[in-house]
C-alpha cells in the first residue's frame, strides 16, 4: 500500500471529526434529536407541521458553508476534490446511498457518529454493514473490474 502523500491529511481529517462530533453532541443536547442527514432529510418529505423550519435551516448551512469557507480562506488552502467517475455513476452511487439508509433506518452520520457514542447495537449493526460493503466496493473497482 502506498500513501498519497501530496493528499494526505490527517490533522484536517482530525479537525472535521471533532468539529463533527460537537456538532453531534451539542445538536443532541439542545434538540434531543440525532444529527443524521438522512433523517433531517426524511422529515421533510412529507413536511411535518411546525417541524420544517429548523430542517431547511440545517440543509441551508450545510450547503452554505463551502462558499463560506471558500470566501474567507486564502486559495493556497482551497483544493479542488478529484472524483474518478463519471456523472452517471455518481448518481447511481447516490441512489444507493439513499436505498440504503433507508434499509438502515439511518446514514453514516446517525449511526456511525451519534449511534456508535450512545453504544446503539443497532448502530454498531449498520455502520459495520456500510463500512464492509464500502471496502469491498472499492476492493473490487481497483482489482477486480
Amino acid at each position: 500500500m502506498t500513501i498519497d502523500w501530496a493528499h494526505f491529511t490527517p490533522w484536517a481529517s482530525l479537525a472535521g471529526g471533532v468539529v463533527l462530533g460537537l456538532a453531534s453532541a451539542i445538536f443532541i443536547l439542545i434538540n434531543g434529536r440525532i444529527l443524521g442527514i438522512s433523517g433531517i432529510v426524511g422529515g421533510l418529505l412529507p413536511p411535518k407541521r411546525g417541524d420544517s423550519a429548523w430542517r431547511l435551516a440545517f440543509l441551508l448551512g450545510m450547503f452554505a458553508a463551502p462558499a463560506v469557507f471558500h470566501a474567507l480562506m486564502p486559495a493556497q488552502y482551497i483544493t479542488v476534490p478529484r472524483i474518478d467517475a463519471s456523472e452517471w455513476l455518481i448518481v447511481v452511487a447516490g441512489l444507493l446511498v439513499g436505498v440504503g439508509t433507508r434499509y438502515a433506518s439511518g446514514c453514516t452520520s446517525g449511526h456511525g457518529v451519534c449511534g456508535l457514542s450512545r453504544l446503539s447495537p443497532r448502530s454498531l449493526v449498520a455502520t459495520g454493514s456500510f463500512m464492509g460493503a464500502g471496502f469491498l466496493t472499492v476492493y473490487l473497482v481497483r482489482h477486480v473490474i
